[in-house]
Parts: structure tokens; sequence; C-alpha cells
């Protein structure tokens, strides 16, 4: 347990970073699923849709150390790359 002021300041900053940090990666994690289901769904226009509004979301997780900035440009390349093949409408 922490014994000087100094550690117990390490830890409330720590606990408050942490529930930061986790809200940032649910927030990203919600707009992917929202861009996975609109490719389930086959609706290109909503695919891209939803790509475009997840995207500033996922590359201010990178920014902000939440997330490995390569994880996010994996994800977006693959994510686009399922969009595109799907068949137009």
């Amino acid at each position: 347990m922490a014994n000087n002021a100094s550690a117990r300041k390490r830890i409330r900053q720590t606990a408050r970073r942490t529930e930061r940090n986790q809200a940032r990666k649910s927030r990203m994690r919600t707009f992917v699923k929202k861009v996975e289901a609109a490719i389930a769904g086959g609706d290109r226009t909503a695919a891209a849709e939803a790509l475009r509004l997840a995207q500033p979301e996922m590359q201010r997780a990178a920014t902000k150390g939440v997330v490995h900035a390569n994880l996010v440009a994996r994800k977006l390349s693959r994510l686009s790359a399922r969009i595109k093949a799907l068949p137009t409408a």
C-alpha cells in the first residue's frame, strides 16, 4: 500500500487515467462495431458513413496512446477493404 503522499497521489492519477483510457477504448470499439454491423448488413453507403465517423475516434485513441498507431492503421485498412468489396447498390 502507498506509504507517502506522492505514492498516494500517483495511485489517484493512475486511477483517473485508467478510467479515461478505458472509456476511450470502449468508445472506439463501439464505433468499430457499428461499421462491422453495416458491413454485415451489406449496405455499402451506411458502412462507408460509419467508417467515416469511426476514423477520427480511432485516430484519437492512437494519438492519446490508448492503442498503438499501427493497430488503428491496420483496422482502418481492413475495414475499408471490406467495404470496397461490398457490391454497389
